[in-house]
């Protein structure tokens, strides 16, 4: 006999949060015991080669209310532009640098904060060189497709301008969401729009 539909209601599994959290960063969450550390939270130790910088993040919704239960992770180059990772064929990446992170934004400032090293130049599929930059995937409550975009460095004039990426973007006044700011104590900040006047371009990734 069929039973009737309409006992079944919206499982967890349709959201992205606050799930995503205790998941991906069980420390944060104070579920300790699972790792020592939360995974992607150190992406370099005493022998990692570079400049290294701090990147300060934060994701604004279209009120311009920083969201305190969003989760971020960047993927970057190490300081030769090579990457971390199996399918790198152009080299042996810097073994003392992970390439990858992972932080969930602080429940108070909705900051979060990554020390990391400035990225080398990578090429693009057609071979033209890209301007140094960090890939960033955001996931929120209400953020049920993790939403894909790029931080590139204000300093890096010449290269963004010659950036294959950005050099596709048609609405040209979008383009500065995707360059962080320098803060006075020299991190870089990286803010997040997800809607609105100063709404970021997302990647289609």
């Amino acid at each position: 006999m069929v039973q009737p539909l309409n006992r079944f209601r919206e499982t967890p599994s349709q959201t992205a949060g606050p799930y995503v959290h205790i998941g991906m960063t069980p420390n944060f969450c104070g579920i300790e015991g699972a790792y020592a550390q939360d995974l992607g939270a150190l992406m370099v130790n005493g022998k990692t080669q570079g400049e290294r910088i701090t990147v300060r993040a934060r994701v604004f919704d279209g009120t311009g209310t920083p969201l305190r239960d969003a989760l971020i992770e960047i993927w970057q180059a190490d300081a030769a532009g090579l990457y971390n990772s199996p399918s790198e064929m152009r080299g042996a990446a810097d073994p003392n640098f992970s390439g990858w992170g992972r932080k969930a934004t602080d429940m108070e400032s909705g900051e979060c904060i990554f020390e990391t090293i400035r990225p080398g130049r990578v090429p693009f599929r057609d071979g033209r060189m890209q301007a140094p930059h960090i890939s960033f995937w955001i996931v929120a409550r209400g953020i049920n497709l993790g939403l894909h975009t790029r931080m590139y460095f204000p300093e890096e004039e010449a290269a963004n301008a010659a950036d294959p990426l950005l050099a596709r973007i048609e609405h040209r006044s979008r383009v500065p969401t995707l360059i962080a700011a320098r803060a006075d104590d020299g991190a870089y900040v990286f803010d997040i729009h997800l809607q609105g006047e100063h709404e970021t371009v997302f990647l289609d990734v």
